[in-house]
């Protein structure tokens, strides 16, 4: 288990390019589709986590998966695999750097390889909204926190501070309604008693 760990994580790594939401969309192929590791929903929270905590966000969701799957040692197993890679080719990137840095088909090649990253973000983008359900009534969430980061230059930190308190106030004054026939506060339906057979209103004919 723990060698299917670093390999999934390990290829995973390799082809991180663009920071750590282009994984998002190798993760979700890998660690749900393929092994089945996890759920959308558990992905889009530990996405969410990941997200809020310091560190690297790639580190930190395969941390995330590993301690699910296999606690510390698998923990210890994906962050290694997904950390290796990068650091085996910026070590050789920094090496070798001065020798190709102004190497006109190195430079192509990265040209070419932006505007994929830029997708690879995008989608999965799009995919955690369907799945954290944002829709006409709350689309104005994202978009109020990307224009405050953006145009005033507003801390991320902060948006998530106050996402998070307004959440929390927002559960406890409109509490989710119940499943449709479900009940409230725990209380049992109350069932009306069927009138006998052969009557009407309640009265014998």
């Amino acid at each position: 288990m723990y060698k299917s760990l670093f390999t999934t994580f390990f290829k995973i790594g390799i082809f991180t390019l663009g920071g750590g939401y282009a994984m998002i969309p190798l993760i979700e192929e890998e660690v749900v589709n393929k092994k089945q590791w996890a759920s959308k929903e558990e992905l889009l929270d530990l996405i969410a986590i990941a997200q809020s905590c310091p560190g690297v966000f790639a580190i930190n969701i395969a941390i995330f998966i590993g301690y699910k799957l296999r606690k510390v040692k698998g923990a210890v197993a994906t962050a290694f695999g997904t950390a290796l890679p990068s650091f085996l080719i910026i070590l050789a990137i920094a090496i070798f750097f001065a020798a190709f840095k102004e190497n006109k088909v190195i430079a192509a090649m990265f040209r070419g390889i932006r505007p994929a990253v830029v997708a690879l973000i995008a989608v999965p983008t799009f995919r955690m909204a369907q799945q954290a359900k944002i829709g006409w009534t709350n689309c104005w969430i994202p978009i109020v926190s990307a224009l405050a980061i953006w145009l005033l230059g507003v801390s991320p930190i902060y948006i998530i501070i106050i996402a998070a308190f307004a959440g929390y106030v927002w559960g406890i004054v409109a509490p989710p309604s119940p499943p449709e026939g479900g009940t409230m506060a725990g209380k049992p339906e109350r069932k009306t008693k069927e009138a006998p057979s052969g009557a009407v209103g309640g009265a014998s004919l």
